[in-house]
């Protein structure tokens, strides 16, 4: 009887942890139409392509060494030991083996991808390759290590439920980077120096990329109680989802009255990448906050973005074709730092100090410095070796036909 429901509950954490990461994986074809409806028709089979790639080639290289490199022996508290996995004697043996590394796999495949988006419309597609290498196996595992795997960051306390800061601020200082060494698009900003507004061509697909994301968030929030068998566990994952879904409500909400109230129209853009802003914010401290707290986060996220956006597109001059530099960067570090605020157990505003908050800080400032700086060095050396931005006559009429030989429209 004892072994009967030791196995009922090793099926039921392995399927959840399965189910949780398919619903994480469909985040990638939402990636794919948020960047290609929120850009021009003629690069549309260039971004269906790169996400398509990031996701292929980071789940072989995340499966030979990445998973290693991020949950290896530590070595100081700064890398896993690596491994080679497919040599590896023993693994298999334990029953979430394959699940933890599947589940792993989708959430590196989420860190490349929201770089595409940064540097979109005018990237090579052979240097977004390069750089989608060097995320899945250098940047994104060895920082992933410092808290997920056990390194210097988690032996502080530092609290990253989810991934706000360890995948989507990752992600999107990385972008930052590029997008800073690549330049902006053509015509973007006038000889005066004033941004123009280059929209996309189908906000129905950006819109549809929205909901699909905000419907794989249940997987990427929820997922990470790795476990759904017991009474604990079951109300854990209810706990988690009631918190993502309010902060991705109120950030949407919160957004369109910015932009009603700053530019006389309620936009759908902006509301769309509000509701992604809420659901970065809640991502690190999804189970730590109650449901007032993850509303009040969201709000937060949601005014934040608008402002976020107009800094780097008109103070900065860094074009950021889809936002993905505020949702994911200035909206992961601000939802890193609200646990340190609004943790029910070790938060400022539960009567619990600065402490949290401290650590919090010191997190933010560690993942900053380590992918923006590690991406300032990768796309100096794709610039300096002249494979990291397309000729002119190709940006202006498009990457899908010179670099694929394809339109995603006939």
């Amino acid at each position: 009887m004892e072994e009967t429901l030791q196995g009922l509950q090793i099926g039921i954490d392995n399927m959840w942890l399965l189910v949780a990461a398919f619903l994480v994986m469909f985040m990638q074809p939402g990636f794919a139409l948020v960047e290609a409806g929120f850009t021009r028709s003629k690069n549309t089979a260039n971004i269906l392509m790169k996400n398509l790639m990031d996701f292929s080639i980071g789940s072989i290289l995340y499966w030979i060494i990445g998973f290693t490199i991020m949950y290896g022996d530590s070595i100081g508290g700064f890398i896993g030991m690596p491994d080679l996995f497919f040599m590896s004697d023993g693994f298999g043996d334990n029953y979430s083996d394959y699940a933890d590394l599947f589940f792993q796999t989708v959430f590196a495949a989420t860190a490349a991808t929201i770089v595409s988006g940064a540097m979109a419309e005018r990237t090579e597609f052979k240097a977004y390759l390069i750089f989608s290498i060097v995320i899945t196996v250098v940047i994104y595992p060895i920082s992933g290590h410092w808290t997920w795997g056990g390194g210097w960051l988690s032996q502080l306390g530092f609290h990253d439920f989810a991934g706000s800061s360890i995948v989507h601020s990752v992600g999107a200082w990385v972008g930052l980077a590029g997008a800073s060494i690549i330049g902006p698009r053509l015509g973007k900003y006038g000889k005066d120096g004033k941004a123009n507004a280059i929209p996309g061509h189908n906000l129905a697909m950006g819109a549809l990329g929205v909901f699909i994301l905000w419907f794989g968030w249940f997987g990427f929030n929820p997922g990470s109680q790795l476990a759904a068998a017991g009474t604990d566990n079951a109300v854990a994952i209810g706990h988690i989802a009631v918190t993502t879904n309010l902060a991705a409500a109120a950030g949407a909400v919160t957004a369109m009255l910015v932009a009603w109230f700053r530019y006389k129209r309620p936009s759908l853009s902006i509301s769309l990448n509000g509701a992604l802003a809420g659901l970065v914010a809640i991502t690190a401290g999804c189970d730590a906050v109650n449901p007032m707290g993850a509303l009040f986060i969201g709000i937060s996220a949601g005014f934040i973005l608008p402002f976020a956006v107009e800094f780097f597109d008109k103070v900065l001059k860094v074009d950021d074709p889809v936002g993905a530099i505020s949702v994911h960067g200035v909206g992961g570090a601000f939802g890193t730092l609200a646990v340190g605020l609004f943790s029910t157990s070790e938060g400022l505003f539960y009567g619990h100090g600065t402490k949290l908050l401290g650590i919090q800080a010191v997190g933010v400032l560690a993942f900053f410095a380590w992918a923006f700086g590690l991406g300032l060095v990768l796309f100096f050396i794709l610039k300096k070796i002249n494979i990291l931005r397309v000729s002119k006559r190709i940006e202006e009429e498009g990457l899908d036909v010179y670099e694929h030989g394809e339109s995603a429209y006939n």
